[in-house]
């Protein structure tokens, strides 16, 4: 008999949100094991399996569901493993809904299997549960290649975590003090907790890959000279840091932030554990984020957690047109985060000391479609209001620090400062030279990061091994 569909999705507990917008403690709970094992028990086994299709790195999904189901957990690391090295990072911060779960059977009915909250339930557990799990597979015999890994965000972690189980020797460069990339510095702890990060960059180093950090490729070593000194290929993976701003007058006033610098010291430097850690941030008490993106609710919430009274998301579209995804949005505005749709800053104005005091914006209408699909806004003549605040953080995304290309003869970027790449390879028009993530795209997802990530490293193991 075909399986009864069950359309009741189990809804993962989360902390309140008066009690949330205090602290710094991960959001989302996690499932129970009974919790889990309801959800699990919904995924029907469909033989077309096109949730797979819609995972960027390919996941099995539905063999590691039914190994939870039938409650071989051994099993269900095993299968998500093979094909994803950071399933906890992706099992809370991948956006599902539009990717894996858009694709489940169960969507038709609006109520796709959880996916990606089944991914962070095995990955957890195996956290919990290392000493029963199976010794791993014995390492390939050794290729005799060596690759440098440029960076070790989503994409370089995974490149590294592939090219090891092919044989080949890794060492991955890290500019940093820690590895992780935007794992570390770009996503609170909030939604991403840095123990979960740093299980999984010590996953990869177990695969036998060498970690290098505080190593800035372009000052201590160039490109050209890791493939004259002893590497065979290099994967570019740095990622996309070099903020955008508005542009507009008084945006040089103190009090106003990237989101970079604002989220960099918040995570990494871990000012919201100050003074246990000597890195205080300015907070004024009615904060402005500018943009609607998943950075902006991160830095919006991370704001308010840090002492903010009022903090507004500034953006010059409708509700409809947030880039976020529905979950960010949602906590962002359970936790009072309040939104000024359809409004744009057109000037900053300062107060004493040269801090900011206020913003001048104007109202938006939406016109057309223009190049990214969405309606394009349009100010509205006599709209301009003024609205006081005294912290600013600019949101508007990211481009690719030009170091790199700089320092690389040969490299080809676009007028993004973006490297270009073919996009099933991700190989470069220089030789030995491939690269992926957001280096290539600019800022995106930390899924479809991996996924280039994948497709480089395949595309290197045919060349290493001709």
């Amino acid at each position: 008999m075909p399986q009864k569909l069950n359309l009741n999705r189990v809804e993962m507990p989360r902390q309140d949100p008066h009690a949330r917008g205090k602290n710094f403690k991960e959001v989302a709970l996690g499932y129970s094991p009974e919790q889990a094992q309801e959800e699990a028990s919904r995924c029907i086994q469909c033989p077309k399996r096109s949730c797979i299709s819609g995972c960027p790195v390919n996941v099995d999904i539905p063999d590691f569901i039914e190994a939870m189901r039938k409650g071989d957990m051994p099993g269900a690391v095993r299968v998500l493993k093979s094909k994803n090295a950071l399933p906890g990072v992706c099992g809370r911060v991948c956006p599902q809904e539009s990717q894996c779960e858009a694709q489940c059977t169960l969507e038709k009915r609006k109520a796709p299997v959880a996916i990606g909250r089944l991914e962070r339930y095995v990955a957890d557990w195996e956290q919990q549960n290392k000493s029963v799990m199976p010794p791993p597979p014995p390492p390939p015999p050794p290729t005799g290649k060596k690759v440098a890994v440029v960076g070790t965000g989503p994409a370089g972690l995974t490149v590294a975590a592939e090219m090891a189980k092919l044989g080949h020797g890794v060492t991955m460069f890290e500019a940093l003090h820690v590895a992780g990339g935007v794992l570390m510095y770009g996503i609170p702890e909030f939604r991403l907790p840095k123990a979960i990060v740093q299980g999984e960059v010590e996953y990869v180093k177990s695969l036998g890959v060498e970690l290098v950090l505080d190593a800035v490729i372009g000052k201590i070593d160039t490109v050209d000279e890791l493939l004259a000194n002893g590497y065979d290929a290099v994967f570019l993976g740095t990622g996309a840091g070099l903020p955008m701003f508005l542009g507009v007058p008084g945006e040089d006033l103190c009090g106003i932030y990237s989101a970079n610098e604002f989220l960099t010291r918040t995570n990494l430097m871990k000012a919201y554990l100050f003074p246990e850690y000597d890195t205080p941030l300015g907070m004024g008490k009615r904060v402005a984020v500018i943009g609607g993106g998943n950075v902006a609710m991160d830095s919006a919430r991370c704001a308010l957690r840090l002492g903010a009274k009022e903090v507004y998301i500034v953006y010059r579209r409708s509700k409809a047109e947030l880039p976020a995804r529905h979950e960010e949005v949602e906590n962002a505005m359970e936790e009072g985060i309040i939104f000024k749709f359809l409004t744009n800053p057109t000037r900053f104005l300062g107060g004493g000391r040269g801090w900011v005091s206020a913003m001048e914006c104007q109202e938006m209408e939406l016109g057309e479609p223009d190049a990214s699909g969405r309606r394009r806004p349009i100010p509205k003549k006599g709209s301009e209001f003024v609205m006081k605040v005294d912290t600013v953080v600019v949101a508007l995304g990211t481009t690719p620090n030009p170091l790199i290309a700089s320092t690389t003869e040969g490299l080809k970027t676009t007028n993004h400062g973006t490297v270009v790449a073919d996009e099933k390879t991700g190989k470069t028009v220089k030789d030995r030279v491939w690269a992926g993530g957001d280096i290539v795209t600019g800022a995106a997802t930390v899924i479809s990061a991996m996924g280039a990530g994948k497709r480089a490293a395949a595309d290197m193991h045919k060349f290493l091994m001709g």
